[in-house]
C-alpha cells in the first residue's frame, strides 16, 4: 500500500503561482512513476504532469512552460510548481503513484487539493 498526502492548494489570482506537494509513505520502494492529475467541475480527470523513476517527465500541452514537476527522493515527496496560473487551471489536483502489481500497474491516489484561480 502507498499513502499519499497533498498540500499547497488555495486561491490565487490569474498570473500568480502555487506550489503543490505530495508526501508518499508505505510501499514507496516499488513506485516507478508519480504524477499530478486534475479534475475540474463537470469534467473528467486529466493528466497534468508525471515524473518517472529515471527522472523523465511528461506534461499536458496546456501546462507546458508554466508547470514543473520535481521529486525529492530523500523526502519521498513530489512537487508541482505552477506559474502563470489561468482560470482554466481551477480544479481539484490529485497526486498519484504507480507501481507494478501482478503484471500490471497499481495506482494510488491522494485525497486531492483544491486550486482556484480567480480575481
Amino acid at each position: 500500500q502507498v499513502q499519499l498526502v497533498e498540500s499547497g492548494g488555495g486561491l490565487v489570482q490569474p498570473g500568480g503561482s502555487l506550489r503543490l506537494s505530495c508526501a508518499a509513505s508505505g510501499s514507496i520502494f516499488s513506485i516507478n512513476a508519480m504524477g499530478w492529475y486534475r479534475q475540474a467541475s463537470g469534467k473528467q480527470r486529466e493528466l497534468v504532469a508525471v515524473i518517472y523513476s529515471g527522472g523523465s517527465t511528461v506534461y499536458a500541452d496546456s501546462v507546458k512552460g508554466r508547470f514543473t514537476i520535481s521529486e525529492d527522493n530523500a523526502k519521498n515527496t513530489v512537487a508541482l510548481q505552477m506559474n502563470n496560473l489561468e482560470p482554466e487551471d481551477t480544479a481539484v489536483y490529485y497526486c498519484a503513484a504507480d507501481r507494478p502489481y501482478r503484471g500490471g500497474t497499481m495506482r494510488s491516489w491522494g485525497q486531492g487539493t483544491q486550486v482556484t484561480v480567480s480575481s
